[in-house]
């Protein structure tokens, strides 16, 4: 009865169960304070460090720094400047007058001669049914730019506008006709068109006509941008060069997008907003991919607003970053703290573009918190187990 009363404490706990417990104590204290320098999930390292290769197999042979650079007023306006000043795309070009319509191949003239209605039997007889894609009832401009009409033989006409043509008829008939009146107008237009591709309502090609193509016709035609459009991302592709066209960056440079007059063959393409998104992660509310707005562009501001927010909860606002870079690009991480309300007056003037990935860190008591909370079932089951080896 001595010897059982010995192995106990006062309370009546076993000595060798309390020496567990404290073993186990310990060992949970010193884990504790390990995971403190490794806390499970993402975090900012300051400052940060990328792998770099300097060898022909593309190996890692050392780390370079990423500069971080605080958002500031100074930062704002230098971002502003150089929208305004554009990405140097050279978009002269496209800039023409828009003329009179010129003929080309395929294109369709109806030839009126007034008082000599013989002449209207060149124009030949309707058929009882017609395709979409037949030649309207005059005369077709050949492969060689050419109409044939009587008493005129073949009229290089490609290139001409429809006065010309008629000066040219009126000529040639006056050798065999006294004051003839004629008229020429053009019946169907074959010969030039472009093709309109992506977030338009009605995609598909379009006709070049007597109305000038210009690059706000061209999307009047198609229906007008689709509610997925993005205004800032227009490509042209014209021969074998491509031109970007950010047409909210013109009307805010009072620039008019009716300059830019599209040519035959062209290609048109409205890109979708979908493919420019920025990335949010981190400590807020909802965190996931945001849009940007219909103009092509997205403040900081505006992307934290629609990821609901910062998380005042386990959020770190003074750990608000930009991290910014891509193939052939050098990286580049901004920062911003958000702690005072003043400072989301630079976020929603802070631009940001596409692909960038805005992180918000959390604070030192949650990551602590998510230590204890990996940590603790596990200092749960080694009690149990010793509780029920005694």
């Amino acid at each position: 009865m001595c010897q059982i009363n010995s192995a106990m404490n006062k309370k009546g706990v076993p000595h060798a169960m309390v020496q567990h417990a404290r073993t186990l104590g310990l060992i949970t204290t010193f884990a504790m304070l390990a995971a403190c320098s490794t806390v499970p999930g993402q975090r900012m390292i300051t400052p940060p460090t990328l792998p770099v290769s300097n060898t022909d197999d593309g190996k890692a042979t050392g780390a370079e720094q990423v500069p971080i650079t605080d958002i500031t007023l100074a930062t704002v306006q230098q971002a502003q400047q150089a929208y305004m000043n554009g990405d140097g795309n050279d978009l002269t070009p496209l800039f023409s007058k828009a003329g009179p319509y010129k003929l080309g191949p395929g294109d369709v003239l109806q030839i009126t001669v007034w008082d000599h209605p013989e002449l209207a039997a060149a124009l030949g007889n309707p058929t009882e049914s017609t395709r979409p894609a037949d030649a309207a009832l005059g005369f077709v401009v050949d492969h060689e730019g050419k109409v044939q009409f009587p008493y005129c033989g073949d009229l290089p006409v490609q290139g001409k506008t429809a006065e010309q043509v008629q000066r040219m008829i009126s000529a040639d008939l006056s050798k065999v006709m006294v004051k003839p009146q004629v008229t020429v107008r053009v019946a169907s237009y074959r010969s030039a068109q472009i093709y309109i591709d992506g977030e338009v309502r009605t995609p598909g090609s379009q006709t070049i006509n007597d109305i000038p193509m210009t690059l706000t016709e061209a999307i009047n035609r198609a229906g007008g941008f689709s509610p997925t459009a993005d205004q800032g991302h227009v490509v042209i592709v014209r021969d074998d060069k491509t031109y970007y066209v950010n047409v909210a960056q013109m009307l805010h440079n009072n620039q008019n997008p009716s300059k830019i007059v599209l040519q035959n063959g062209d290609i048109l393409r409205v890109e979708a907003r979908e493919d420019y998104g920025v990335y949010l992660m981190g400590e807020v509310n909802k965190p996931g991919t945001v849009l940007p707005m219909r103009n092509g562009r997205l403040s900081l501001g505006e992307a934290v607003s629609q990821a609901g927010s910062i998380n005042n909860g386990t959020a770190d606002a003074k750990e608000l970053y930009v991290i910014r870079g891509g193939p052939g690009i050098k990286p580049q991480v901004y920062h911003l703290d958000a702690t005072s309300p003043v400072s989301m007056l630079l976020a929603n003037q802070f631009e940001l573009e596409p692909k960038d990935i805005v992180y918000l860190d959390a604070g030192g008591l949650v990551r602590f918190s998510r230590v204890l909370n990996l940590l603790l079932p596990l200092v749960n089951a080694g009690l149990t187990a010793a509780v029920v080896t005694k």
